[in-house]
């Protein structure tokens, strides 16, 4: 019976055709949204990962305690000992010292007198090391507005709103005022090299970026680091992988008595994503929203599969009664509807699920540019938003696609034990 209502399906396209690509075109919107609102919270994580948290960070313990003022006299010492040590034992990741800090800027008029100055925050990152994955990392090709790019020690990159509210631009000097690591006062001349848009503005409000190595040199933080950021082999945030990470590192530290030979509060602890300052939160509120949004459209494209297959069979209330008056029996009509339903859903599934992942790829590639959109954004949003490929996008098509088509289809069928052969003849006018 299978293989004949398998042929019947494939040769009576007049019957089949229009069912095949309502469920295909369901489950390509299914597999294909799903991935678009995984991606746009991925990337909003990935983002803050990016800029502030990175999927892992090593800082000491009392840096830890007081991270969101980045107090730069609780510094990692030793970097690049340290780092050695976790590139030999986690090869596949990408570690990053940076150092935070805060400053006052001042701009000079012609004559070397202060015409304006303000507070920033910055960063310092490897910007000249020619494998250095920062500068992507920081999206800075695409961000430059004017200007251009830093190329030797003394240029930075100043946030556009911060240079237009100081008549500041590429070429222009101005003087950084900060503090060291050991608390003293320090003041350094640097060189504007171009000016950077980032799109939020909590951002393009104060920032300064510049390279590690001249912050070292203007805070008194030679081979330190405020912290140090691991960055998965993965596009998005992976929360187990990174506490895998963490407890490897726990197990590093045991057996390296050289990392543990100091002052407890300077000793380094590994901080996964979840566990830093506000991105718990985030990290549930994301899995939340993106869960109740496909839940949302899933059931959506549910019910249209659902009334697709309803109307299909009620369509067919004329056909059901010729064969009931053949003598055909109920059930096994019934059982035929079913088997039907099951092959069309299965046919029109795998043909959605097909385009839709060929579109999730296509798309994940290329992206989608919002960044017009998010200029005066005040939170991190990433201005180019790609499909997330994660394994559900293979699966989660057949659930509008073959449950709901099967459960319309059984749906209708009750109609067929209502018949009534004494009936028949009445209706069908014969």
């Amino acid at each position: 019976m299978k293989r004949f209502l398998l042929k019947g399906i494939l040769k009576d396209k007049g019957r089949s055709l229009l069912p095949v690509i309502v469920v295909s075109l369901g489950a390509m919107l299914t597999v294909f949204l799903y991935s678009w609102v995984k991606g746009v919270m991925g990337d909003s994580i990935e983002m803050s990962s990016n800029f502030d948290t990175g999927d892992v960070k090593v800082v000491t313990k009392a840096y830890s305690l007081q991270e969101g003022q980045y107090p730069n006299d609780l510094a990692l010492l030793d970097v690049e000992q340290l780092l050695k040590k976790l590139k030999a034992e986690f090869p596949d990741m990408d570690w990053a010292p940076r150092i935070r800090f805060g400053a006052l800027a001042d701009f000079p008029d012609s004559l070397g007198e202060t015409r304006a100055q303000g507070p920033v925050a910055g960063w310092a990152v490897d910007l000249l090391s020619k494998d250095s994955g920062e500068p992507e990392r920081f999206n800075l090709p695409a961000a430059i507005v004017r200007g251009r790019m830093p190329e030797k020690r003394g240029e930075v990159l100043l946030a556009e709103n911060l240079a237009t509210r100081f008549d500041a631009g590429a070429g222009d000097t101005f003087t950084l005022f900060g503090t060291t690591m050991e608390g003293g006062f320090t003041f350094v001349n640097y060189t504007v090299s171009g000016t950077i848009r980032f799109g939020t503005t909590g951002l393009d409000r104060g920032a300064i970026l510049m390279d590690l190595q001249d912050a070292r040199a203007a805070f008194g933080m030679e081979d330190a680091a405020g912290e140090i950021l691991g960055f998965l082999p993965v596009f998005h945030y992976d929360d187990r992988m990174a506490q895998e990470v963490v407890s490897r590192f726990d197990t590093l530290l045991e057996s390296e008595n050289s990392l543990l030979d100091q002052d407890p509060e300077y000793s380094p602890v590994m901080l996964t994503l979840g566990r830093q300052a506000g991105m718990a939160e985030m990290l549930v509120y994301a899995e939340a929203i993106s869960g109740m949004l496909i839940f949302l459209f899933v059931l959506a494209m549910s019910i249209v599969l659902w009334n697709a297959g309803l109307l299909g069979g009620l369509r067919r209330y004329t056909e059901f009664g010729v064969r009931i008056a053949l003598g055909e029996d109920k059930g096994h009509i019934y059982r035929s509807l079913l088997w039907e339903a099951l092959m069309i859903g299965s046919i029109g599934s795998v043909v959605g699920t097909f385009v839709g992942v060929a579109l999730v790829y296509i798309f994940h590639n290329i992206g989608f540019n919002f960044s017009a959109l998010l200029q005066n954004a005040s939170i991190l949003m990433p201005g180019i938003v790609r499909p997330a490929i994660t394994p559900a996008i293979y699966y989660i098509g057949f659930i509008p696609g073959v449950v709901s088509m099967l459960l319309g289809n059984a749906l209708a069928g009750r109609g067929i034990y209502k018949r009534q052969t004494s009936r028949l003849f009445n209706e069908l006018e014969v």
